[in-house]
């Protein structure tokens, strides 16, 4: 929901079709917006909604069952997960692991530098650190080591090869 004010839509009151062209990139893929997960989610998550319907978007909104939110935030918190709320990727990814065959996880690194020493964000879309008291973002990161040393998922801590580039080896 933050990308909907930081990227100058202006929470769709406005500049709807300057998001649908900024999600276009996108085609046929989903869009998680958090609409029950918290009060103020709603709305912002119900104009992206009726956004990309009104301008037959090729992009589909996804909203999570309440039920299921509560449920992964008891599993995760019996896993030694405690926070204010987990982070959406925690969700998305716990998603994946119930409906996918596979699944490999890119972005999860809890640290505000990567391996090389390099600064990073925790978002997408901004440059901001999360509030270390709102997300456990450490403990998440413990847990998805956990599952990928497991072989319940692949964890990719380094960049991805871009399959276009000829490899230098």
């Amino acid at each position: 929901m933050h990308e909907l004010q930081s990227e100058g839509f202006q929470n769709l009151l406005w500049s709807r079709k300057a998001f649908v062209d900024s999600v276009k990139v996108y085609n046929h893929s989903y869009i998680y917006m958090p609409a029950f997960s918290m009060k103020t989610g709603t709305g912002p998550s119900l104009r992206v909604y009726y956004t990309l319907k009104d301008f037959g978007a090729k992009q589909a909104v996804l909203f999570a069952n309440p039920n299921f939110l509560r449920d992964i935030g008891k599993f995760w918190k019996s896993k030694g997960i405690h926070a204010k709320r987990l982070s959406t990727g925690l969700f998305l990814v716990s998603a994946a692991l119930g409906l996918c065959e596979e699944v490999t996880i890119y972005g999860f690194w809890p640290f505000s530098v990567d391996l090389h020493g390099k600064f990073i964000s925790h978002h997408y879309y901004d440059n901001v650190l999360p509030d270390s008291g709102f997300h456990a973002m450490p403990e998440e990161f413990l847990q998805l080591w956990f599952l990928h040393k497991s072989g319940v998922l692949r964890m990719q801590l380094e960049q991805c090869e871009d399959p276009l580039t000829p490899s230098s080896a």
